[in-house]
C-alpha cells in the first residue's frame, strides 16, 4: 500500500531562487496551502520584497548557493525559526548563452557553479534536517536537461546534470523515508526566459520551435503545478504535463531528423551572435542583463 504523503498545512518549505520568478511565485502558492515557506536568494532587496509580500512572519535570507558556508548558515537560521525542514528545493539556477567557439568561459563555469555545486550545496546542506523529518528534496531542472539546444551547453549540460543526481538521490535516500523530485519545465515567464528576448540569437532558436514546444507559462501557473507535486512528492514534476511525453522519447530529440530545423537555424544564430559579441564583448553577449551585472559587482582576486 502507497503511502499517503503529508498534508502541505505546517511543513517548512525551504527554496532557493526566490526572490522572483518561479521561486517568489511558488512561496506565493505554498503560503495559500498552509506550508511555512523559507524564501532564500542571492538579491536581499528581491528576496525581502517577496517575505514583504506573504506576511511579517516569512523567513527571508540572503545567501549564494556556491557558497557551502552560506548554505549552512540558511539553513541554521531556519531551524532557529523553525525548528525543522520538511522540504528542500534547490531552484536557484541560471543560464549562459552562447556557441562553443565564443562563449565567455566566466559565464560558462558560473552557470555550472550556480546550478550544479548551488543544488549540491542546497541540498547537501539541509539534508540533516529532512532525513530527520522523512521529507522531501526537489531541484529545478529542465526541458533542457534532455532536449540539448544549441548555444546553450552550460544550462543543458548543468540541467541534465541535476537531473541525474537527483536520480542517484532517490534510490539513496529511500531507506531513510526521504522522497527525491526533479522538475522539468518547459518556458516559463520568468526573468530568466524573458530576458532571452534581448539576445537576437535566442529569439532565433525559439523560432525553431513549433506550437506548444515554444510557448510560454505564467509563472502562477507553473507554480501551481509544482506545489501539487510537492503536496504528492512526486518523483517528477512534468510542467506542462505534456512534457512527459518528451521525455519518453527523448532518444528521438537529437536524431538527424529532429535537429534539422536546429541545424538550419544555426549559422543564422552564430552569424547575431558574432553581430553582437563586437558590440558589447564576450561576457555580457553570454549572460542575461541580472547575471552580468551579480559577475562583475563580485571583487576581483
Amino acid at each position: 500500500m502507497a503511502i499517503r504523503p503529508p498534508p502541505l498545512r505546517g511543513q517548512v518549505v525551504l527554496i532557493t531562487g526566490a526572490g522572483s520568478g518561479i521561486g517568489a511565485a511558488a512561496a506565493t502558492e505554498l503560503q495559500r496551502r498552509g506550508a511555512r515557506p523559507v524564501l532564500v536568494d542571492c538579491n536581499t532587496e528581491n528576496v525581502q520584497a517577496v517575505a514583504r509580500s506573504l506576511g511579517n512572519d516569512v523567513l527571508a535570507l540572503t545567501s549564494d548557493v556556491t557558497s557551502m558556508e552560506q548554505c549552512e548558515a540558511a539553513v541554521a537560521a531556519t531551524l532557529s525559526r523553525h525548528g525543522c525542514i520538511d522540504v528542500v528545493w534547490a531552484n536557484a539556477g541560471m543560464a549562459s548563452f552562447g556557441p562553443l567557439s565564443h562563449t565567455d568561459p566566466q559565464a560558462w563555469k558560473r552557470c555550472m557553479d550556480i546550478n550544479i555545486h548551488g543544488t549540491f550545496n542546497t541540498v547537501r546542506s539541509a539534508l540533516p534536517a529532512v532525513m530527520a523529518a522523512r521529507g522531501y528534496v526537489l531541484a529545478t531542472a529542465s526541458v533542457a536537461s534532455f532536449g540539448h539546444a544549441p548555444f546553450m551547453s552550460a544550462y543543458a549540460g548543468s540541467k541534465a546534470a541535476i537531473e541525474a543526481m537527483c536520480d542517484a538521490w532517490r534510490i539513496e535516500l529511500a531507506s531513510h523515508g526521504v522522497g527525491v523530485g526533479v522538475i522539468h519545465p518547459t518556458w516559463v515567464s520568468t526573468p530568466l526566459v524573458t530576458e532571452g528576448v534581448l539576445h537576437p540569437s535566442f529569439v532565433r532558436l525559439r523560432a525553431t520551435m513549433p506550437g506548444p514546444l515554444g510557448r510560454e507559462m505564467p509563472a502562477a501557473r507553473a507554480a501551481t503545478l509544482m506545489v501539487d507535486g510537492i503536496e504528492r512528492r512526486d518523483r517528477r514534476l512534468w510542467v506542462p504535463g505534456w512534457v512527459r511525453v518528451l521525455h519518453w522519447l527523448r532518444a528521438l530529440l537529437h536524431t538527424p531528423m529532429a535537429e534539422r530545423e536546429l541545424l538550419r537555424a544555426v549559422p543564422e544564430m552564430e552569424k547575431r551572435y558574432v553581430e553582437g559579441l563586437a558590440q558589447v564583448g564576450a561576457l555580457a553577449s553570454s549572460l542575461g542583463p541580472r547575471d552580468l551585472a551579480r559577475i562583475l559587482e563580485q571583487p576581483t582576486e
